[in-house]
């Protein structure tokens, strides 16, 4: 529990230099013709190698923040999820590297980074993480909702347990006069059966972990004007591989006192969103991304006008449009791909990010994951290429592309993109069940490739 407390403070940033190579000239003797000066042996300089902390502070934001929720639901990160580049962050993907048998470098190749989020992402599913507002109070915290999903609230706040107790999660809040987080911390060590291991008390926050009675236990607690908010999670001790990851994001993701347009409901959806659809059989149907197409006023093919959303897969993300008395269409052969490794995907970028254009691109990225299950790829397409197809190294349909939204620990709910991958396999299944048959005999994904145009009020 010390390993998973210190969660917050250290930041260090390396640095890299370089050497330089000099050269002689032999001088003229005096009173003699000057002599031609000897050539000297020079060496060429080695380009400076760059350092990890370095490669990390070129990536973005959303990068490093993505990077450091998915080191620590993997159990190798327990610092603040605040995307600062540090060097416990390095040590984490460094552990990470040797964990997976790899060269401890400090950076991430593609693969690397496409297996650390897969593994990051099935963690997440696993215990069913979602960030959650607080009815009472407006905070927001993430919640495990599979380990914890009985939630009961009053007017002092919300607890989440599981069915058999063993892990509880509360977030109290209460009005005290004149608080401080040294009073507040102090109050809450004297609980009974409570013994403290570690404490950090700042002036905005307090921190304390520890055991209470046989369970373990992890507090964090502020306060606002006269307004206390307290988070405490309790745990069995024989859960804690399952649970102390799972408690540094929700240390990290709770917020007590949100602004105001973060507390009241996500952002909105864009009111003309553009995805990437794949042309399934000649009479037209089409497999789109699910969100991309939903609550639309309209849906626009270009080209075939108008579509019609018939069918969703919630569970894989999947939309089946329809275009009515269409001619030309050329479907694409969706049997027999098999990717390993690494994807072509086929779609088309935001018109935002190619000056209104709708070209067809192709990107490469690198799969995490296998079966029939989704996986993950990095680096994540553009905006545009939800629904876009991948393909395997002979060209072969291997699956469908979907952006999503990533899902941070971190508090500072900074946009970040995912990208998985439908099976080919999980594909064809969701077009059987809507009696859809597959007929295309062509590997040109191109041809089979239309933009998706959602309209919304």
């Amino acid at each position: 529990m010390r390993r998973l407390a210190t969660a917050t403070f250290i930041c260090a940033v390396a640095a890299c230099t370089s050497a330089r190579a000099q050269t002689t000239q032999t001088p003229a003797t005096q009173g003699q013709q000057s002599a031609k000066p000897k050539p000297v042996a020079t060496q060429a300089a080695r380009p400076g190698v760059q350092a990890p902390a370095d490669t990390a502070n070129a990536m973005s934001q959303a990068e490093r923040l993505s990077l450091q929720s998915d080191l620590a639901w993997v159990g190798q990160y327990n610092g603040a999820i605040t995307g600062d580049v540090s060097e416990r962050m390095v040590n984490a993907i460094k552990e990470y590297q040797k964990l997976k048998g790899g060269k401890p470098t400090g950076v991430l190749n593609p693969q690397e980074r496409a297996v650390l989020a897969d593994t990051a992402r099935r963690k997440q599913e696993g215990v069913g993480w979602k960030l959650v507002t607080e009815p009472t109070s407006g905070a927001r915290l993430g919640i495990p909702t599979k380990l914890v999903p009985q939630q009961t609230t009053d007017a002092n706040g919300s607890k989440w347990t599981s069915p058999t107790g063993t892990v509880q999660v509360v977030l109290a809040r209460r009005k005290e006069a004149n608080p401080t987080t040294a009073a507040l911390a102090d109050r809450e060590k004297k609980e009974p059966g409570r013994t403290a291991d570690y404490s950090v008390v700042k002036p905005d926050f307090f921190v304390l972990s520890g055991l209470q009675n046989l369970k373990k236990f992890y507090i964090r607690g502020t306060f606002k004007g006269d307004e206390v908010r307290i988070l405490t999670i309790l745990y069995d001790q024989a859960t804690e591989n399952t649970v102390e990851p799972v408690v540094i994001a929700m240390s990290s993701a709770f917020t007590a006192f949100p602004a105001a347009a973060l507390a009241a409901q996500p952002a909105p959806r864009r009111s003309v969103d553009y995805g990437t659809g794949i042309v399934a059989s000649q009479d037209g149907a089409i497999i789109a991304d699910r969100e991309v197409t939903d609550a639309c006023v309209a849906i626009t093919v270009p080209g075939f006008g108008h579509a019609e959303r018939i069918a969703e897969d919630k569970e894989r993300g999947l939309a089946l449009l329809r275009i009515y008395g269409a001619h030309g269409l050329k479907p694409l052969a969706l049997a027999g791909g098999a990717a390993k490794s690494s994807v072509d995907i086929v779609g088309i970028v935001d018109p935002q990010n190619q000056g209104g254009g709708a070209a067809i691109s192709i990107v490469k990225a690198q799969l995490a994951g296998n079966g029939g299950g989704d996986a993950s790829l990095a680096p994540a397409p553009g905006l545009g290429f939800s629904g876009a197809a991948a393909l395997d190294g002979e060209s072969n349909f291997a699956g469908i592309v979907l952006l999503k939204p990533g899902v941070l620990a971190g508090s500072a709910m900074i946009p970040s993109t995912q990208a998985v991958m439908v099976s080919a396999d999980a594909t064809r299944a969701f077009l059987d069940a809507q009696g859809v048959k597959p007929d295309g005999t062509s590997l040109d994904a191109k041809a089979a490739t239309v933009r998706v145009i959602c309209v919304r009020k």
